[in-house]
């Protein structure tokens, strides 16, 4: 596909640019309305593939903890033995608790973790109806807030039974900046993973306490502007960490439910070190 189109796309979903805008600018680069319309099922994100993938060997809830200004909700995945499992927080993207990050949760479950996929719009008290309106929801989080959420999941880990008391996170773009923000806020994680994510401040970086591990798409130039000063700062303060760059792939090439970004090369190679990673770090 075009590069200026999924471009263009990566500009809708995190920037504020309306669907009619959206809609338009895409037939002018596909040449007609009937041609953009026909790109729309590979841009966008098709769930029922990570729907296919329930685990009947998992162990699965829904449940709730503190949160501001409303509870926050929180998807579980973990093996069926009831013992206790070192814990891997799954952030998604700006789009809430999708069926694929309850996919990658399961994931990770499989791999003998118990995962917990926390939801930051159920804070907001309300549902939305579409992805369009998720994106704009995300714009009422406050960010203190917002870190205040992700930090209670802490503590309420804590309290479970099936909790061995090792805690890692993986997230993926606004996620994977979440991820790095959990990093430098949060000396007890153990291991922080962002795919695509935004980077913290350089002054923040001190700060960090666990092993970091970064996964970039070679063609996301928005994101990979604070690649190198980053690595600079993890190298000057002796910060365990991982980098590593995917040439070709596409921001959120780790989403098999994105037709058009998708790289399954890239994508199983990235969840392998990230399974690797927390072996080291959680195991």
């Amino acid at each position: 596909m075009d590069q200026q189109i999924i471009n263009l796309y990566d500009e809708y979903t995190h920037r504020p640019l309306s669907r009619q805008d959206f809609l338009k600018r895409l037939a002018i680069l596909a040449g007609s309305t009937a041609a953009a319309m026909s790109l729309l099922p590979l841009l966008e994100s098709n769930y029922a593939v990570a729907a296919k993938t329930v685990d009947a060997e998992l162990f699965t809830e829904t449940v709730k903890y503190p949160g501001v200004p409303n509870e926050m909700s929180a998807y579980i995945a973990r093996p069926k033995e009831d013992k206790k499992y070192p814990a891997v927080i799954v952030i998604h993207e700006n789009r809430g608790l999708t069926p694929h990050i309850e996919d990658v949760a399961r994931r990770a479950a499989n791999a003998g973790y118990l995962a917990i996929a926390p939801n930051a719009l159920s804070a907001l008290g309300k549902t939305p109806a579409n992805e369009d309106e998720a994106r704009q929801w995300f714009s009422e989080l406050k960010a203190e807030n917002n870190l205040e959420n992700f930090k209670n999941a802490f503590p309420y880990l804590a309290k479970r039974k099936d909790y061995n008391g090792k805690v890692g996170c993986v997230g993926f773009c606004w996620g994977g900046a979440m991820s790095n923000t959990l990093a430098v806020n949060v000396p007890e994680l153990k291991a922080a993973v962002a795919f695509y994510g935004r980077q913290p401040a350089v002054e923040d970086v001190p700060k960090i306490k666990a092993a970091v591990q970064m996964h970039y798409a070679g063609m996301d130039e928005r994101v990979n502007a604070g690649m190198a000063a980053y690595e600079e700062a993890l190298k000057k303060n002796n910060i365990s960490y991982e980098q590593y760059q995917y040439e070709g792939a596409q921001h959120a090439f780790h989403n098999d439910t994105s037709g058009a970004r998708y790289n399954e090369a890239a994508a199983k190679l990235a969840w392998g070190r990230t399974l690797n990673f927390f072996e080291k770090h959680l195991k």
